[in-house]
């Protein structure tokens, strides 16, 4: 065996995964259905999809447009739904 094996010229593993951090984090049950339903569709873990789906809104650098003191509307699977936004 060598004394010192030299890494300057090593290239990184393009298969190993990234770091992962489990959390908790309360989500509408419409919005879980909608994820589960969408997962189902395409063959993947409901919580891959999600995952897939904000790390893509953080590699584009994706920010919500909200605006303070008013209220949201919007409509999900017929539904009308509404949140008041303040600060």
């Amino acid at each position: 065996m060598r004394e010192e094996y030299g890494f300057s010229n090593s290239i990184k593993n393009p298969y190993a995964q990234k770091e992962r951090k489990q959390i908790s984090i309360n989500i509408e049950t419409d919005t879980i259905t909608y994820f589960k339903t969408l997962a189902k569709k395409v063959g993947i873990p409901y919580q891959n999809l999600i995952n897939y789906y904000l790390t893509d809104c953080a590699v584009k650098r994706v920010e919500p447009k909200l605006q303070w003191g008013y209220e949201l509307k919007w409509r999900f699977n017929g539904r009308d739904r509404s949140y008041f936004v303040s600060c």
